[in-house]
């Protein structure tokens, strides 16, 4: 990890950098995008003025957040194709589960983003990713031919948002996402998988 010179960053510089993104990516999560940024400092452990040296404002937080969140995003795709045992379609599935958990944990904060430029470097990293295990759900005839990776995005954020708002109405109804998960799941997959 580099700072905005190039230089590397210090072990100290990047341990302040991680724990002010874990602690935004939790406040974002509780409060939404409007999270107070010197209650994230605070829960880092930082003052405010390291929170505005790695970040200088709001946005490059919630950009630095939705970035890491989509990292995790392809990481979890990598390892998800790497475990035996997984057909395409279970793979395209179980990420899917993770995209849902990653959209309740970004609340607010895509929306926010929507016209930064990272946000269309993100949602072209997501789109890539998407399309990649579509593809091969695809080529093992599970998944439906005029299934597009932009309308797989699209239908899993309306679910993440569906969920996020039903459960906030009804809290012990904690099995929602799955219930829409596995309706979509359905209406994606060809009709003799």
């Amino acid at each position: 990890m580099a700072t905005a010179q190039g230089r590397p960053m210090r072990a100290d510089a990047r341990r302040n950098y991680e724990r002010l993104l874990n602690e935004a990516a939790a406040a974002f999560r509780e409060r939404g995008a409007d999270a107070s940024l010197e209650e994230i400092a605070r829960r880092a452990g930082v003052g405010i003025g390291t929170l505005y040296r790695h970040f200088p404002d709001r946005f490059a937080l919630m950009g630095g957040v939705f970035q890491t969140q989509v990292d995790v995003l392809d990481a979890a795709a990598r390892m998800l194709t790497a475990e035996a045992g997984r057909t395409p379609m279970d793979v395209l599935a179980a990420w899917l589960r993770r995209y849902v958990d990653v959209a309740n944990t970004i609340r607010g904060v895509a929306a926010t983003l929507m016209d930064e430029g990272l946000m269309l470097d993100c949602k072209k990293q997501l789109r890539d990713t998407v399309e990649l295990l579509a593809a091969r759900a695809r080529e093992s005839g599970e998944l439906r031919a005029d299934v597009v990776p932009e309308d797989i995005l699209r239908l899993t954020s309306a679910i993440a948002y569906a969920a996020e708002k039903a459960s906030a109405k009804n809290p012990d109804d904690t099995g929602v996402t799955d219930r829409l998960l596995n309706l979509a799941l359905d209406g994606l997959r060809t009709r003799s998988a």
